[in-house]
């Protein structure tokens, strides 16, 4: 619950930080908030991932159509996971797509550049 309170926090504030992104960009903060979600606990503690959870990849992954969606989804991934800490796993992070049999082109990473022009496999 704690976790989700943070994220809930850091959605908001993405949200505000991002509202001249998110009028060019179809996706917010808050629908990626909502579709990963069920994500959390295994990002930060392990174990199976929910099938919630992968429905939510799979939602998110067919909503970013443009460049500019991937773009925002990746801003607010990554502002998800800084407020997350060092709770969260970098490994089960980079392996969520796969484990959810989404193909992307780019790594789930802190040090992924949201701003390159991302496509989609």
């Amino acid at each position: 619950m704690e976790g989700f309170l943070k994220l809930s926090t850091l959605v908001i504030v993405c949200m505000l930080v991002s509202a001249p992104m998110a009028s060019e960009a179809a996706i917010s903060c808050g629908a990626v908030a909502s579709n990963l979600g069920q994500c959390i606990s295994y990002l930060t503690r392990g174990g199976f991932v929910p099938r919630g959870c992968c429905s939510g990849v799979q939602r998110l992954h067919s909503m970013a159509r443009t460049t500019r969606d991937r773009q925002q989804a990746c801003r607010c991934i990554q502002g998800a996971a800084r407020a997350l800490g060092s709770r969260l796993n970098p490994g089960r992070a980079a392996r969520l797509p796969g484990a959810c049999r989404v193909r992307i082109s780019y790594p789930i990473s802190a040090r992924t550049n949201c701003n390159n022009g991302f496509s989609i496999r």
